[in-house]
């Protein structure tokens, strides 16, 4: 049984990962990337991307989106979760862009990425999580 629990999931979420969104395009597969991101359990996931990036210029409220975190060495285990843009707005630069930063480059890397021109861009998108779907492999036995 690879199977996880709800809090195995929310868990496994929360922890450090690069996570690759998927964003539907019309006429064309879906752009998937990989992104920073925040996820506190029972919350909505959110994460920062540029207005004027692919991914900026694709989001929209309600629009439907998919995501995924995994591990990358065995034993492999993921999280995919769909669900719809919450909400879209500017990000703030203490509250969300530079602990996201630190989170993933260290208290200095992230504010030398956090100080950088072009942050005024940045905007934060929260996804309303509605389905999961887990499997840890380390559950396995083999």
């Amino acid at each position: 049984m690879t199977r996880m629990t709800q809090d195995e999931k929310e868990s496994f979420l929360a922890g450090l990962h690069v996570g690759v969104l998927s964003i539907p395009r019309e006429g064309a597969a879906p752009l998937s990337a990989p992104i920073w991101y925040h996820y506190t359990p029972g919350q909505p996931l959110w994460l920062l991307t540029e207005a004027s990036s692919r991914k900026g210029k694709l989001l929209q409220e309600g629009l439907p989106v998919s995501f995924c975190v995994q591990n990358e060495s065995p034993p492999y285990a993921y999280v995919s979760v769909e669900g719809c843009v919450h909400s879209i707005r500017p990000s703030t630069v203490e509250d969300e862009l530079r602990p996201l930063a630190r989170r993933y480059l260290g208290k200095s890397g992230g504010d030398a990425y956090t100080d950088r021109e072009g942050v005024a861009d940045t905007i934060t998108v929260t996804i309303q999580i509605e389905r999961w779907l887990a499997v840890d492999y380390s559950k396995s036995g083999a």
